[in-house]
């Protein structure tokens, strides 16, 4: 199997396709620049495919799929030149909208700028078609990802092993913070591994340039839930290199614990959980950080820290490096070279040597995730004999490394939020959605269209808050947005449930709910969506 050869997307195209698509693909056909670049590449990325000569789509041969994202998917391919194994990352752009263009041109100049350290994953060329709308960014094959790893059944990594993957990550995240480039998205699923014991930052999609000096505003609507720091959850705008070291704090939690050490299921569960485990932010960075969703999300109960207790039996001079990747104020988070320096690497066991770890079986997130699957099939319907019950127990060490699918909706449904940009004739003006890449100003509401009485213009995918009902007791307030509902909606919510925990545990981060959070002219906006209150506005 090849990748797509000339006109193989025009002789897939179904008879009763409208012929303006038609048209579009054979002018696409037509149009390529002097280095063979197409037209609708060039004219709109042509500063990142710079310098650049596209390879021919028939020069590799698809092996198997090894990945699937939002809008992209990955597989293990053979160069034909040159016998070699490499990775493929199909981006197709449905109707050619120079918007999702724009999004992968970014991709595409942030790892060009990131070239050459051995800890980010190097772009090696680019494969486009003439008469396809989709580009193939090239890879290095990686056999593994930790996310894969962790979740092989009878996995323990030792400390030494442990301080190995870390040291490589907080090597990988100094370089990127060096270049000014945020990455957004660190979580174990993103860190490839080789045979060789290669630990490589992959994935730069929601990566974002960035400069400490002049801040600018930034989208808050990033980073996988259960990784994903508090200042994010509160709406912040403006942040800096804590993001990415919040997440690896994460990381290595989870790697000592050989589980997810926050796996919140909302936004407010994931504030509860943090704020439970790393304590209550003070009342001088309540008011020094001035956060969006504050008031909504300020907790009645005050937290303090308790790292130290929850995780007595990790190493010991892992606690202070936790604590302090885990600080809720970003500021006192240090960075990837303090990191690096602190006592957790330099006490012994050290860090072992890449090439010495162990071997294992090609082991990536899908890889899990469909182990995961035929575990659930294969349990269903057996009585809870000793077989039965050592299956389900395989199926729970398997799924704590894996995200869920729900816990990032949000994040994906931004992400495909790009591909609505231009596609005027089947939305009214007020239903459109930018892409969540677009950084920078606050949504507004604007007139509503005939097809949704709560249609909002934003201009970036950031402030949405789907609020999950939650039991008595709850330590969360909600501006007394939920004191205003009817008593109709309220006896709604009151008989709402939680997922199940084993679907929970099954599944792994996002965000969720939609993102149409947007405050306006001191108005608070409710609606209910399935079993989640929506809040926005006030």
């Amino acid at each position: 199997m090849t990748v797509e050869r000339g006109c193989s997307n025009l002789t897939t195209l179904d008879s009763s396709e409208p012929s303006t698509y038609k048209t579009r693909q054979r002018s696409t056909e037509s149009t390529v620049n002097i280095d063979g670049w197409p037209e609708w590449l060039s004219a709109v990325a042509g500063d990142a495919i710079d310098g650049m000569k596209p390879r021919r789509a028939n020069s590799f041969e698809k092996l198997d799929k090894i990945g699937q994202g939002t809008y992209s998917n990955v597989y293990k391919a053979r160069d034909l030149m040159n016998g070699k194994i490499v990775a493929l990352k199909k981006v197709g752009f449905d109707n050619l909208e120079p918007e999702s263009i724009r999004f992968m041109a970014k991709e595409i100049l942030l790892l060009r700028k990131l070239d050459w350290h051995p800890n980010i994953m190097r772009l090696e060329g680019l494969v486009t078609s003439r008469m396809s709308c989709s580009l193939y960014l090239i890879f290095e094959y990686m056999e593994h990802d930790l996310a894969g790893l962790a979740a092989l059944p009878g996995v323990k990594f030792t400390e030494s092993q442990v301080k190995c993957y870390m040291k490589q990550l907080l090597s990988g995240l100094e370089h990127c913070h060096s270049k000014g480039v945020l990455h957004r998205d660190i979580k174990c699923s993103n860190l490839l591994i080789d045979n060789q014991g290669i630990l490589k930052i992959a994935d730069f999609g929601l990566a974002s340039t960035y400069d400490p000096q002049h801040k600018r505003a930034m989208t808050s609507r990033v980073v996988t839930l259960w990784y994903r720091p508090p200042e994010l959850l509160l709406g912040a705008t403006h942040y800096g290199v804590g993001v990415d070291l919040w997440s690896a704090g994460c990381i290595l939690a989870e790697l000592l614990a050989g589980k997810p050490i926050l796996p919140g299921r909302t936004e407010v569960e994931q504030l509860h959980r943090i704020f439970k485990l790393c304590g209550s932010p003070s009342d001088e960075y309540w008011k020094k950080s001035k956060l969006p969703h504050a008031t909504i999300f300020k907790p009645q109960q005050s937290y303090n820290c308790c790292i130290a207790e929850t995780f007595k039996d990790f190493p010991p001079y892992s606690i202070p490096l936790i604590q302090t990747l885990l600080s809720i104020d970003p500021t006192k988070r240090g960075t990837a070279t303090s990191a690096l320096k602190s006592e957790f690497f330099t006490s012994k066991p050290l860090a072992c040597d890449p090439s010495i770890l162990p071997h294992y079986p090609p082991s990536k997130e899908i890889d899990a995730r469909m182990r995961i699957e035929e575990a659930r099939r294969g349990h269903s319907g057996k009585s809870k004999d000793g077989s039965g019950v050592k299956k389900h127990r395989a199926r729970d060490r398997a799924s704590r490394a894996i995200p869920a699918p729900q816990a990032n909706a949000e994040l994906q449904q931004n992400l495909d939020r790009r591909r609505l940009v231009v596609q005027r004739n089947a939305m009214s003006k007020s239903e459109k959605f930018p892409p969540p890449h677009q950084d920078g100003l606050v949504g507004k509401p604007s007139e509503r269209s005939h097809n949704d009485p709560l249609s909002f213009i934003a201009s970036d995918a950031s402030f949405a808050s789907s609020i999950f009902n939650q039991k008595k007791g709850s330590s969360f307030i909600f501006s007394s947005s939920l004191g205003k509902l009817s008593k109709k909606t309220r006896n709604k919510l009151s008989h709402a449930t939680t997922p199940p925990r084993a679907i929970d545990r099954i599944l792994k981060p996002s965000s969720l709910g939609p993102a149409i959070d947007r405050r306006s002219n001191g108005n608070v906006v409710k609606r209910v969506r399935g079993k989640e209150l929506e809040v926005f506005g006030g």
